[in-house]
């Protein structure tokens, strides 16, 4: 809830994120970012073996 106390507006943490802390989303970005780093890696090597 809000509260107006010395002219300041105070916020509670969950009201102010409005969302769920889960670690669902940590591991979408763990595997997401390991996917491009692969990607990135293998559009590098493979052209730089041919040659």
């Amino acid at each position: 809830m809000m509260e107006d106390k010395d002219d300041a507006i105070h916020i509670e943490d969950d009201d102010a994120r409005a969302a769920v802390t889960n670690t669902n989303l940590r591991w979408v970005l763990a595997i997401g970012l390991l996917l491009a780093i692969i990607a990135m890696s293998l559009v590098w090597i493979i052209p730089a073996l041919s040659n």
